[in-house]
């Protein structure tokens, strides 16, 4: 029974049956039909040998052609034929046996035999396997008909001997190979994997059927000319037949039978039928290539560099910008171009790529990034980079965004290595190409760099400079001088070097980033703005201040003209060497660093190469009426008449000024120079002597104010005119900052860093409680937070919308809420999130309260509830439902207490008709209220720069016309930014996202270039990195002089680094072009009718919604009489003017105000009018009395 189980599997086992299983039939026929048909490596190698085999049969023809000497002894054994003269030697006589029979030997006769059976059974088999139920079409084609008559008389031979030498057209089987090499192009596509261009092989084919022809014709005329009485030799039937089929006939040859001209009429038709079909097939695959572009050659991607540009559509002005940047560099010169769209090129766009500059390195290719046949077409995988830029051109952002992302996808998974610079529009889809090695989101670098132009003017412009390429040369040809300062600076640039390699900045190792910065741009003209540690997880800092020390390993970023490399010192000359030298030992007396008594504030002017310790100066009214010769050596009566003996303690400093600017118009100005400074050892404290002079008259330099404590001055004092001033001093840069961290003392603070208040005394809406710190919503996923002020409590979604009432307030215009400052309005046709990147701006943490304007967002859709979470919690923030066409919404959004109004771009508009009328829109709309509030500051955004032009438009405006043939002398000469000349541009008040595209070209080459604009513009925020400020420059910061000297003062005290100026020039500064008009005729004649209009119009809105008349000013602003541009890194001996604006990037670190500056001067009601009195005529040769 144990066994009983045992036995049961045994027999289970016995009953299983192994079944095999095909994936084809066993029949003979299946077999040889996958052999010969279905399986793709087989029937390629077979059609190969047939192939072989048929050229081999036209190759024994031409050989027993040629072979043949005596054509007339042909077929004296074939059919028994034997040979017979003509009867009459004046007709044409035809040997027919010559054309029938033909000698050929006996190991060409079986081998052509055994060639002519091995095709037939190949045909009949194929015959065989094909056949499916219609034979004698099979039988009737072309291809049937040529193998048998190329056959078939070869198995005739052999059954009938006596037809040995009969003729065989074997020649007509470069047809039959001809067939085969079209069957092996797509059987080669199928098997090897390679995709040839369809026009190589349509042409490669035109060239086999031409050869064919040829052949058949030379071959055909040589065989039937041998029964003439004159014999044509191979050579000479090809001769004939090329002169022939060329229209050419020179008639040194000619057939004489007509068997022959027959012939040759059926091969003049022959070809006349072929070849224009195939003509017409390669004209088409021409036209085809044309639309769909080139193909990047395997062999020139391994042998040269090129880049790719993605993109939906190609526009004439986005083909153009990228050239032109990406060419602008010198070492880019030899890669390549490839443009890869789905879309056809339009005309302008296929005349620009015609264009020899490009047509040699630019090549187009349409197709999509999403097939992987195209991205091999275009050698995605072997390229040095790729671009993947947005289209511009579409409506819904969204979609152009999800376009984008696809492509990055797309490119990313079939070439994983290659690094990718991808442009997106909407700020909450950037997370979606985090990988790609360079992003530029549009809408936030737009809103950012549109909030700075509210804070810093003509923020959008400096940036737009800075990172386009400029030769430097713009405007040297102009009249003006405005022209050729703003042209010239705009040639500056960022660049990178390190700092061991670099002699700007090597010999400043070891010693502060402040200090070098300085002494570089007082040295070079350079200014040193960032550094970067060689550590692999180190941030880019721009102006991480003095307490950074400059090692050897460091990247240095810096602004000039060129980049280092291309720079050429000059030595000086030996006579200037020699005057050096001279003056060097003129000053032995002064003190220096290595003496042992010498103090520590000495030590520190010394350290930075020179001693200018400068002379006090009595006032301006001297009643002595001497010379200034005899008042430089006489006494004025006092004692000590001879020397005036000055005891200092530890705040020596606050005793004298100092300066490290020697301007020979200063010192001829100032009647003296340099004093040297005589050492003397008393009750151990060095003590100084200086000569007491006086200052005649004539001298005009700015008079320092009454120091602290001496508003009450007793009776016996000398008057203020007589008693002794010193110059404002400008304490030196310190090579390293000081181990208590206590800077030297500023008694001279700029006045505008006097006028801020310290943020303990700043008030504000009494019923808000304000904060400081992150904004608590997130706008999108990737958004770097920024510290900026807030609300403790967010704002009511109610209480956000400016003019509908609710609970907790009951306002119905901006004009009701009393805000101490103006208010800025930033007009849109939605609310983006990306609005957020310009609130956050405007609320920086480092910005006084006091100082903060109340932002209002006026867009013309509902505003979903997302956005208003982001803007609760910030301050003075309100949005409101309005059209800008309506002047009743600007009225309420507070158009009358707005200093600025932002113009975002329509998307809405981008559907029109003609590309360049998107702008149409908000042109109108800007230039009703440049006519409305001439006194408002508008920024516009546009979508095409060239648009600019339309911007406060004025018919009568000759200077402005001026400036347009300007632009268009520029953009002849090449300039890359030809439009930087038109006013509104030059003012900042005009602003194009297409410009930040060049910021993604030129990362590129400059990889820091995005990193350094993010940090700029606060969009981002590193460890110890500053960020971009304005400092306007008042009448009574005029003492300051020249740029340089503004540069060591903030340097020395406040530690920022100026890298620009804001200028605003009238038109009588520009003297050669003072005969041209700014201004329209109502601005000429004051009111005109037209501007009554208007005036009476806004004044009866103004009634209508309970506003008051009088804030209305209908007048002309002065500054529409006045031109607006930018410096970017001026010289060093610039001199300021008046309402300058300097572009400032001060550090992280740092105080809030610039500046340190002592408590403020209260003076008595007879101190402060006469300081006033001093203060209403500034004096010094280089300032403007008028001001």
């Amino acid at each position: 029974m144990a066994l009983e189980p045992d036995l049961k599997s045994d027999c289970i086992e016995k009953q299983e049956v192994h079944v095999e299983y095909f994936v084809n039939e066993q029949s003979i026929k299946e077999r040889l039909h996958l052999y010969f048909i279905k399986n793709q490596r087989s029937t390629l190698r077979i059609r190969l040998i047939n192939c072989f085999f048929k050229l081999l049969t036209v190759v024994l023809y031409l050989v027993r052609a040629i072979a043949d000497d005596e054509p007339k002894a042909a077929g004296k054994h074939c059919f028994n034929i034997v040979a017979d003269s003509c009867k009459s030697t004046a007709e044409k006589c035809i040997y027919w046996p010559a054309i029938l029979c033909v000698d050929r030997e006996d190991w060409m006769y079986g081998l052509q035999c055994a060639l002519a059976i091995i095709n037939l059974l190949q045909v009949l088999l194929l015959l065989f396997l094909n056949y499916k139920g219609n034979i004698l079409q099979q039988i009737m084609s072309v291809s049937m008909v040529l193998e048998a008559i190329t056959s078939i008389p070869f198995v005739i031979t052999i059954v009938y001997p006596p037809s040995h030498d009969l003729f065989v057209p074997v020649f007509l089987n470069c047809w039959l190979a001809k067939e085969l090499l079209e069957n092996l192009f797509n059987d080669l596509h199928r098997v090897m994997q390679r995709h040839h261009s369809a026009l190589t092989q349509q042409v490669f084919i035109l060239i086999v059927t031409i050869l064919c022809l040829i052949i058949t014709c030379a071959c055909g005329i040589h065989h039937l000319e041998r029964a003439g009485q004159s014999d044509m030799s191979v050579f000479e039937a090809l001769y004939f037949t090329v002169v022939t089929f060329s229209t050419v006939g020179y008639g040194d040859i000619k057939v004489e039978i007509w068997p022959s001209q027959l012939f040759v009429i059926l091969m003049i038709a022959a070809a006349l039928v072929v070849l224009p079909v195939q003509m017409e097939k390669m004209a088409l695959l021409l036209i085809e290539k044309q639309k769909q572009g080139g193909t990047y050659s395997n062999h020139r991607a391994r042998t040269e560099k090129h880049v790719v540009v993605c993109a939906s559509m190609l526009h004439y002005d986005l083909v153009n910008d990228f050239l032109n940047e990406f060419y602008a560099h010198a070492h880019l010169q030899d890669f390549f171009v490839v443009l890869l769209t789905p879309c056809e090129l339009e005309p302008t766009v296929k005349w620009l790529l015609q264009v020899p500059l490009w047509s040699q390195r630019v090549i187009y290719i349409q197709g999509s990034a999403l097939k992987d046949i195209d991205l091999v077409r275009c050698r995605m995988d072997q390229a040095e980079a790729c671009f993947i830029l947005s289209p511009r051109n579409k409506m819904d952002r969204i979609e152009a965004d999800q376009q984008t992302i696809l492509r990055t996808w797309a490119v990313k998974d079939f070439a994983p290595n290659i690094p990718l610079y991808v442009q997106i529009m909407k700020p909450e889809n950037k997370f979606h190409v985090q990988f790609a090695d360079h992003v530029v989101c549009e809408d936030e670098f737009k809103y950012a760099l549109l909030a700075n132009n509210c804070l810093c003017p003509a923020t959008s412009t400096f940036v737009t400079l800075l990172i386009h390429t400029s030769r430097g040369v713009e405007g040297e040809t102009a009249s003006s001088q405005w022209q050729k300062i703003y042209g010239r600076c705009s040639g500056n640039e960022i660049y990178h070097i390190q700092l061991k390699q670099s002699q700007f900045f090597g010999e400043y190792e070891g010693k502060s980033f402040t200090f070098a910065t300085f002494n570089a741009h007082k040295k070079y003209g350079v200014s040193l703005i960032g550094i970067k540690r060689q550590d692999c997880n180190a941030d880019l800092q721009l102006n991480p201040g003095p307490k950074h020390i400059l090692k050897d390993t460091d990247t240095c970023y810096y602004m000039n003209i060129t980049k280092e490399e291309y720079s050429a010192f000059i030595l000086a000359h030996p006579r200037e060497e020699k005057e050096k030298l001279e003056k060097k030992d003129s000053k032995s007396s002064s003190p220096t660093v290595g003496d042992p008594n010498v103090s520590k504030l000495e030590s520190a002017i010394c350290s930075v190469g020179t001693l200018a310790l400068e002379m006090h100066h009595y006032g301006p009214n001297n009643s002595t009426g001497e010379s200034p010769e005899k008042q430089r050596t006489e006494p004025t009566g006092q004692e000590n008449p001879g020397n005036a003996t000055y005891h200092f303690d530890d705040d020596v400093e606050s005793h004298f000024s100092y300066d490290l600017d020697h301007d020979d118009d200063d010192d001829s100005n100032s009647g003296g120079g340099t004093l040297p400074i005589e050492m003397r050892e008393q009750n151990n404290h060095p003590t100084y002597e200086r000569s007491t002079l006086q200052v005649p008259s004539g001298d005009r330099h700015l008079l320092m104010p009454p120091p602290a404590g001496e508003e009450n001055v007793s009776s016996d004092a000398p008057p203020i005119g007589a008693r002794r001033q010193r110059r404002p001093s400008i304490m030196p840069v310190s090579e390293m900052i000081m181990a208590d961290n206590s800077p030297l003392r500023d008694h001279k603070p700029l006045y505008a860093h006097k006028e801020v208040q310290d943020e303990s005394e700043d008030t504000w809406e009494e019923g808000e409680k304000w904060t400081k710190g992150y904004p608590p919503v997130m706008p999108y996923i990737g958004y770097s937070p920024m510290m900026c002020h807030l609300l403790e409590t967010p704002k009511p979604h109610c209480c956000l919308e400016l003019d509908k009432p609710c609970d907790h307030k009951s306002w119905t215009h901006a004009g009701e809420y009393n805000w101490p400052n103006n208010n800025i309005i930033i007009a849109a046709e939605y609310a983006a999130q990306g609005m957020v990147n310009f609130i956050v701006p405007l609320r920086a943490h480092f910005r006084p309260k006091h100082t903060l304007k109340p932002i209002i967002i006026m867009v013309e859709k509902s505003v979903d509830n997302n956005f208003l979470e982001c803007i609760s919690s910030f301050p003075m923030v309100y949005f409101m439902i309005g059209l800008l066409e309506s002047l009743d919404d600007l009225l309420r959004a507070g158009m009358l207490q707005s200093d600025t109004v932002v113009v975002v771009d329509r998307e809405s508009s981008k559907l029109a008709e003609e590309d360049y009328m998107a702008d149409a829109n908000q042109i109108v709309a800007v230039q009703t209220m440049f006519r409305l509030f001439p006194s408002t500051t508008i920024i516009t955004e546009l979508t095409h720069a060239a648009n600019m032009r339309f911007m406060q438009f004025r018919a009568k405006d000759f200077y402005a016309l001026r400036m347009a043939e300007k632009q268009k002398l520029e953009k002849e000469k090449g300039s890359n930014i030809s439009y930087m000349f038109r006013l509104p541009f030059a003012a900042g008040n005009v602003f194009s996202a297409s410009m930040l595209d060049t910021m993604l070209y030129q990362s590129f080459v400059k990889d820091y270039a995005i990193s350094i604009v993010r940090l700029l513009l606060g969009l981002d925020q590193a460890t110890n990195s500053g960020y971009l400020c304005e400092l306007p420059i008042t009448p009574e910061d005029l003492w300051i002089r020249t740029y340089g000297r503004l540069y060591q003062k903030l340097c020395s005290t406040s530690h920022e680094i100026p890298i620009g100026i804001y200028r605003t020039v009238g038109q009588a500064d520009n003297k050669s072009e003072c005969s041209l008009p700014m201004e329209d005729d109502d601005s000429l004649q004051g009111f005109s009718g037209e501007r009554k209009e208007l005036a009476n119009m806004v004044r009866i809105k103004m009634k209508k919604l309970d506003l008051p008349e009088e804030e209305y000013d209908s007048e002309v602003s002065d500054k529409r009489n006045k031109i607006s541009y930018v410096i970017i890194n001026p010289s060093f001996d610039m001199k300021l003017e008046v309402d300058d604006i300097i572009y400032l990037i001060k550090p992280a670190g740092g105080p809030k105000t610039p500046s340190p500056m002592p408590p403020r001067r209260k003076f008595s009601s007879r101190r402060k009018t006469t300081h006033q009195r001093f203060r209403a005529e500034p004096q010094g040769s280089n300032v403007d009395t008028k001001l």
